[in-house]
């Protein structure tokens, strides 16, 4: 079905609205919204009612650019120069231990239950990836506020650089395994993605935070905010570097230079609503819940390793740097949500070793439904249970 500008429009509204009843029934419910987007954009694909034509799914990847820009720009709010003194350790620490020891502990157990050393490479690598925006809205939802919140928010912020890092070099040592030979290039190119990212998102940061410091009262902010963070994400997808990293790199720069300025980060908060909506009904949307049916034992195991190695990876460095016991009992199980960067994960490994790439991609596609669905509700529940929660329902 091709879609006019009126078919268009009416599906757009479809899902802003969907979106409001989504915002004023998950706190009635205690469902976050985002687990109740993702169910309705499930269940309105293809793969259940089809109530959308398919070529809806087609407005997704710039919806996600938009989207993740927004989120990234206000996550880099949080690295203030004070706040990354306080828990700048705390954050490190939990940030490195949850993703190395969930690594090691899917790779292990996938040993374990014989799959082949290539593919448990594979799904090491992908296993430590986040989702930032299903994260960051389940906190911004319920008011979260505290130790245990700002943790987490400094975590996602910054694991998915590393995993990057994780990923590309297990995936240099599952090619010379299977022969494929040593491909530095791919571990250049992971260095690229992350170290970019850093560079794009700091020279974008310089204008922007130059107008912000000039910018008078009553001047067009969100005009000026919005430009610089599209711009930001735009010239980091065209150098292939990740356009989240350096959209929070940018929102990091211009809160502590602009620090008597904050306006920018108000009014980008003020138009993320929409986009977040949107972006999870289309996430939803293009679920194929088939793929549930085919994990088998591979996709339990991956499953249940990697929830393992966030939960004890929090747990351990928590003690090391003593923080505080909410803290280091519930971090891992707040970052259960796993999305995009993991299957971007999987289409490159698809592409490099696609014998086993076309194993990583179903399972991954699986996976994801399970930890996009529970993932928020999970986190919820200990964000509620440690006493950061301040939201209630709308009358």
């Amino acid at each position: 079905m091709e879609l006019g500008e009126g078919w268009s429009l009416l599906f757009l509204g479809a899902m802003l609205l969907a979106g409001y009843l989504a915002h004023i029934t998950g706190p009635r419910i205690y469902i976050p919204r985002v687990t109740l987007l993702l169910i309705a954009g499930a269940i309105c694909g293809p793969s259940v009612l089809g109530l959308m034509p398919q070529n809806v799914s087609e407005w997704f990847p710039f919806v996600a650019h938009m989207a993740l820009a927004m989120v990234g720009f206000l996550l880099g709010e949080n690295f203030v120069g004070k706040e990354i003194k306080e828990k700048g350790r705390v954050v490190l620490w939990v940030t490195v231990w949850e993703t190395m020891l969930t690594a090691a502990l899917v790779f292990a157990a996938l040993a374990v239950v014989g799959a082949p050393i290539a593919l448990a490479l594979l799904l090491a690598g992908i296993a430590p990836a986040s989702a930032p925006a299903a994260i960051f809205e389940t906190l911004r939802e319920g008011k979260s506020k505290g130790s245990l919140t700002d943790t987490v928010l400094g975590v996602v912020a910054i694991d998915d650089a590393l995993g990057v890092l994780i990923f590309s070099i297990l995936l240099v040592v599952a090619q010379a395994i299977t022969g494929h030979g040593t491909h530095l290039s791919e571990l250049l190119k992971g260095l690229w993605e992350v170290f970019g990212a850093v560079f794009v998102g700091g020279f974008v940061s310089l204008p922007m935070v130059w107008v912000t410091t000039h910018i008078r009262e009553g001047e067009p902010t969100l005009v000026e905010a919005a430009g610089f963070v599209f711009l930001c994400a735009g010239l980091a997808s065209i150098l292939n570097v990740s356009y989240l990293l350096a959209s929070i790199v940018l929102g990091a720069v211009v809160a502590n230079r602009a620090k008597e300025n904050m306006r920018p980060f108000h009014v980008m908060e003020g138009i993320r609503e929409p986009f977040l909506a949107i972006f999870f009904i289309l996430a939803g949307f293009r679920f194929d819940l088939s793929k549930l049916v085919a994990l088998g034992l591979v996709g339990v195991v991956y499953v249940a390793a990697r929830t393992a190695g966030l939960a004890l990876g929090g747990r351990i460095a928590g003690k090391i740097v003593k923080a505080p016991k909410e803290v280091r009992s519930r971090v891992g199980w707040c970052i259960l949500p796993q999305a995009g960067v993991a299957l971007g994960f999987a289409l490159l490994a698809r592409e490099k070793l696609p014998e086993f790439g076309e194993s990583v991609l179903p399972l991954i596609i699986g996976t994801t439904i399970v930890f996009e669905i529970a993932g928020p509700l999970i986190a919820r529940w200990h964000l509620n249970k440690a006493g950061e929660l301040s939201e209630k329902p709308e009358k």
